[in-house]
């Protein structure tokens, strides 16, 4: 009954939407609220913006795409800025066709459907409110009712221009149902529906020889044109072409560069000038956004074509690369779980990841720069601090290959292996380890991997897999460090009255002879050395830890396990150093005793707890990380 109540709630609020009015009654709303008169590219871009915008380390974040397109911030700023801002205030960018460009799954059609979807729930705000002419099948700009020599003195008047020329049947209209009185004409409210037809239309190409141009600019009505007795009679012609539903909106040319020529020679008058041709009528105008998509390969062959240079300068490009940063790959996989029939199956942490490690090694470039290599790459583009480089070296790195991004693995095939695994373990859970063997069966299966790529790409799953084997010690470490933490607490402490010693040039009192004796250097270094502290560093590291442990007791806080991240890394590595032979043991034996199952036990406890595991994959996790250690 809620679904129900839902329904009706909704078609009570569409009803309150609704408008109908005569044009001077129109004339009021848009003194009122200019916004409503805007154009196609700037209704878009209007859409876009009153989602939000947020500035992250320099970047815009355009939360109208942030949810669905991840890793590409660059991509969309470059997008909103260098297309749609400019279109929006009727620069000459608008008179050109956006061609997203780039690889199979790379967010492209995504993109569109963004928009599109955006358009139709703008539309029913105040702010993207559209109104055309009652009755007109192309959903025509009420505006264009004014007659051209008074369009001068509107823009005085309103402050808005007037593009276009009413249409053949409205002119008609105008004449035969309103008597030549403008004022009377009926306008409406419209809201955009790509289901309904309304604002927004999609062409996709099919055979050129069946393929008609009727479906992109409208046919003569042929059983009405004994009625009105010619077929040049507008009331004989249906405007149902999907150039014709998409005024005032987006029109979608999915894989446009495969059209017929003749389809696309359509485009350059509605570009350029603003209008195209149909049937036996003059010009007919039209307001839309033209956004088409495809690939690299059809892109390159239709600039190799002469033929197409009249097109080339209508077209502005955006490359669309894949994503080449791990966290953000993470959440297109668990986007596109979360949207399959896969959401209740476990995914150990960790298995996104390595798979996400091995996608983004795929699609990036071998650095030029002298000491990196592509695995310290692979971090410093998702964020990572890598010692030696900072924000400079990563935008150098990024302006080594401009096109980086624009080959490799795609996020579909990612998926289709994990689809695999879960078939093949026939248990609902998986691990980074199920995933990693499934990508590396699925190379042989995927038909553009030629036999070099394929060589590189199982280096690169074993590189995935060296990252994993880090990881996995270092959660099993955490897990087992935690049990064991009066242990930690008290090598924190001893480290702490070491240092405080050091760097106070004091003595410490050895608590069971009372003797005083010089800081521990060995047990400081031994603690040091597991983060990579050298030599050289330990002072002003120590002199760090001494500066955070003072300001905690000036503020009456205690200083504890978790105060300095560094240093808790640090104890954690130390600790899992000198239990490394319990662990191996309480891990691998096959008849733990009971002081060992206690362990286990607890063990896994904090694994499910705090780390996101099942009771299927913690064991699956200790027993691996036991085979890694007795190796």
């Amino acid at each position: 009954m809620d679904i129900l109540k839902k329904i009706k709630e909704h078609r009570e609020e569409e009803e309150k939407l609704k408008w109908e009015g005569t044009f001077a009654e129109y004339l009021e709303i848009v003194k009122k609220r200019p916004e409503v008169a805007q154009s196609a590219h700037a209704r878009v871009y209007n859409m876009i913006k009153s989602a939000g915008i947020e500035e992250k380390n320099g970047q815009k974040i355009y939360k109208f795409f942030s949810n669905e397109i991840f890793g590409l911030e660059s991509t969309i700023e470059r997008l909103v800025e260098e297309y749609f801002h400019p279109a929006a205030k009727r620069l000459d960018v608008r008179k050109r066709i956006l061609l997203l460009m780039g690889p199979v799954s790379g967010g492209k059609s995504t993109i569109v459907t963004l928009l599109k979807r955006g358009l139709e729930k703008y539309t029913r705000t105040d702010e993207g409110a559209v109104y055309a002419i009652k009755g007109c099948p192309m959903h025509e700009d009420p505006l264009h009712l004014i007659p051209h020599h008074l369009r001068d003195d509107f823009y005085k008047e309103y402050g808005i221009r007037i593009e276009g020329s009413l249409s053949p049947l409205n002119q008609l209209r105008l004449e035969q149902e309103y008597g030549g009185r403008i004022e009377d004409v009926m306008v409406e409210r419209i809201f955009f529906s790509e289901d309904k037809r309304v604002g927004i239309g999609t062409f996709t190409p099919s055979d050129p020889k069946s393929q008609d141009i009727a479906d992109l600019t409208g046919s003569i009505d042929f059983s009405t044109i004994a009625e009105y007795g010619s077929e040049s009679d507008p009331r004989a012609y249906r405007f149902d072409g999907e150039l014709n539903k998409a005024n005032r909106g987006l029109m979608e040319f999915q894989e446009m560069l495969k059209l017929d020529e003749k389809f696309l020679w359509h485009l350059l008058s509605l570009t350029q000038e603003g209008n195209f041709k149909a049937g036996r009528f003059a010009l007919i105008s039209a307001d839309e956004l033209i956004v088409a998509h495809t690939n690299e390969t059809e892109y390159r062959s239709f600039i190799a074509n002469k033929k197409n240079e009249a097109l080339h300068s209508r077209i502005i490009v955006m490359p669309i690369p894949y994503n080449l940063k791990v966290s953000e790959e993470v959440r297109i996989y668990e986007k596109m779980i979360k949207e399959s029939d896969m959401a209740h199956v476990h995914i150990a942490p960790h298995a996104l990841r390595v798979a996400a490690m091995f996608s983004v090694l795929t699609r990036l470039e071998e650095p030029k720069k002298q000491g990196i290599d592509i695995v310290k790459k692979m971090r410093l583009y998702d964020g990572e601090t890598v010692e030696g480089f900072n924000d400079t070296d990563v935008e150098e790195l990024k302006k080594e290959y401009p096109n980086e991004g624009m080959k490799g693995i795609d996020p579909r095939y990612v998926i289709n292996r994990i689809s695999s695994a879960i078939i093949r373990k026939e248990v609902p859970s998986i691990n980074a380890l199920d995933v990693l063997r499934s990508l590396k069966d699925g190379l042989d299966q995927h038909p553009s991997i030629t036999p070099e790529d394929r060589e590189k790409y199982l280096n690169y799953i074993a590189i995935a897999r060296r990252e994993y084997d880090e990881i996995a010690k270092n959660e099993v470490q955490k897990a087992f460090v935690y049990s064991y933490e009066e242990s930690a607490k008290t090598l924190l402490n001893n480290y702490l009255d070491n240092v405080e010693a050091y760097c106070n040039k004091h003595k410490i009192k050895d608590p069971l002879t009372g003797e005083e004796m010089p800081p521990d250097e060995k047990l400081m270094r031994s603690i040091e050395e597991q983060i990579g502290i050298s030599e050289n560093a330990k002072k002003a590291f120590r002199e760090e830890i001494l500066i955070r442990l003072s300001a905690y007791a000036r503020k009456g806080k205690k200083f504890d396990y978790n105060s300095h991240e560094r240093l808790r890394e640090a104890i954690q590595k130390k600790l899992f150093a000198d239990l490394k032979d319990v662990v191996k043991i309480t891990t691998s034996t096959k008849t733990p005793d009971e002081a060992q199952l206690k362990k286990i036990n607890e063990v896994i406890a904090r694994l499910i707890d705090e780390y996101g595991y099942n009771s299927t994959s913690a064991n699956e996790l200790l027993r691996y990380v036991g085979s890694l250690l007795n190796r």
